[in-house]
């Protein structure tokens, strides 16, 4: 079995053998694996292109099925990863990498003394035509969730199967899973957050708060206990937030350093950098349990790109929480809409398929009651997919945990009948996939299917 497939499902091993054909792999492109699953990565017969937005190859075509073994035109594995750890935007970070290293180190010197509405301008500017971006795909993308998939009904295809087991994604047989993130970026914010937290518990959630912890505000130990106190997380959110995280490979592990301290001193097991600047690549200098910093579709973030799934994922040994809402800076003030419609269309999406729904407000720019209607409105929908839906709804570190937990449970066939094993057993389920057309479907024992 493919190592990405049996982590993302944890199901037995059909004892199916995949080959990518030649050798001789063409250079990295984009390609398609069915109608709705844009790939990049090497493959076989040089069809991959440079670009999404080309005529792409349908890769679909040229997969063979003989004696238990599946043969693919490309990696699989190296393409799942290209994906989860945003590759595919390596080469276009490369072309006028100076110039864009420059515009972003003159952009956060003068930042300071650039108000809300000149820098919102300037965002828009940047992000401009971010609507013909044709991958990922907005609002949601599912590439590698659809991957999976394909992949696993590949598997059972040349294994013979109609049917396979697997542990549910979620405990206790939730249908998805919905954590609220807030990230504390300046003075007003900080002020703000005894208050949210009074709004978040006013609807039954505890959310966790991402804090700065140098140069942005003073963090008192009295605030974080506060936090603490009333059930809430902490977590850390970069360094100084100034853009600069990133941006040189030496300064960099000097404040991963840093930052392993704070997350130490701080109790906090979660991160998340700012303005979601990242490179998954460089994970290994941090000493945290997850992170929360890769979006899942990243047209309206400075960084572009996207991980291109819904489900959380391991980086080494970090576990990252793919951010898979819009934030609310972007929709309020890049987007111009103080509406409810984006957040709920996405979170449908998301748990139509069983996702995370992650979701990421600022205190500082929750302050006028138009933005806290808007808030309350996606804070009384949740409360309704959680009580009438079965929506998870735990702290992003419970999340991780349990993701942990999963990662070291297996299905073992006892008796007749298949049973889970490994710490946090009595809170997972058996649930089957079974091929549906181009698809699979779900369904938990004794459940009615959901075709995915």
């Amino acid at each position: 079995m493919l190592q990405p497939v049996f982590d993302y499902f944890r199901c037995p091993d059909p004892h199916v053998e995949f080959t990518s054909g030649s050798d001789e792999l063409s250079k990295p492109g984009y390609f398609r694996f069915g109608s709705d699953a844009i790939c990049y990565g090497r493959a076989t017969g040089g069809f991959p292109v440079r670009c999404a937005d080309a005529a792409l190859y349908d890769a679909a075509r040229d997969v063979g099925i003989t004696d238990s073994r599946v043969s693919l035109p490309f990696d699989p594995v190296e393409v799942i990863e290209n994906l989860l750890r945003e590759r595919y935007t390596a080469h276009f970070r490369e072309e006028g990498r100076l110039s864009y290293a420059a515009m972003r180190r003159i952009y956060y010197f003068l930042r300071p003394h650039l108000g809300l509405q000149l820098r919102t301008r300037l965002q828009r500017i940047h992000l401009r035509n971010w609507d013909t971006i044709p991958f990922p795909a907005w609002p949601v993308d599912f590439t590698v969730d659809r991957l999976q998939q394909r992949l696993l009904g590949l598997a059972m295809r040349a294994a013979g199967l109609d049917a396979i087991p697997f542990i549910w994604f979620w405990p206790e047989g939730s249908s998805s899973c919905t954590v609220v993130t807030h990230d504390v970026e300046h003075i007003p914010g900080k002020r703000f957050c005894t208050r949210l937290m009074d709004i978040d518990e006013s609807f039954g959630f505890r959310s966790s708060f991402q804090i700065v912890p140098e140069e942005r505000y003073s963090v008192e130990s009295s605030f974080l206990q506060m936090i603490r106190e009333r059930g809430f997380e902490i977590n850390v959110h970069d360094l100084k937030h100034d853009g600069r995280l990133y941006a040189e490979r030496e300064e960099f592990l000097r404040r991963a350093q840093r930052i392993n301290q704070y997350v130490r001193d701080y109790g906090a097991e979660g991160f998340r950098s700012g303005i979601l600047y990242r490179n998954a690549d460089w994970y290994n200098a941090f000493n945290f349990s997850y992170d929360m910093s890769i979006p899942n579709v990243g047209h309206l973030d400075p960084q572009r790109g996207g991980c291109c799934t819904i489900m959380p994922y391991f980086v080494g040994k970090v576990v990252e929480l793919p951010l898979t809402c819009t934030q609310d800076h972007t929709l309020f003030n890049i987007l111009d809409d103080y509406s409810f419609s984006l957040w709920k269309h996405q979170i449908g999406l998301i748990k139509d398929n069983h996702g995370l729904i992650t979701i990421l407000v600022h205190p500082d720019y929750l302050l006028t009651c138009r933005a806290q209607t808007i808030y309350k409105e996606l804070l009384s929908y949740l409360r309704e997919l959680r009580d009438k839906s079965h929506v998870w709804a735990p702290l992003p570190r419970e999340v991780a945990a349990w993701w942990r937990q999963r990662n070291e449970m297996r299905l073992v066939a006892r008796d007749g009948k298949w049973e889970i094993e490994g710490p946090g057993k009595e809170r997972a389920r058996v649930a089957y996939a079974r091929t549906h057309e181009d698809g699979l479907a779900y369904s938990l024992e004794e459940t009615t299917e959901v075709v995915v």
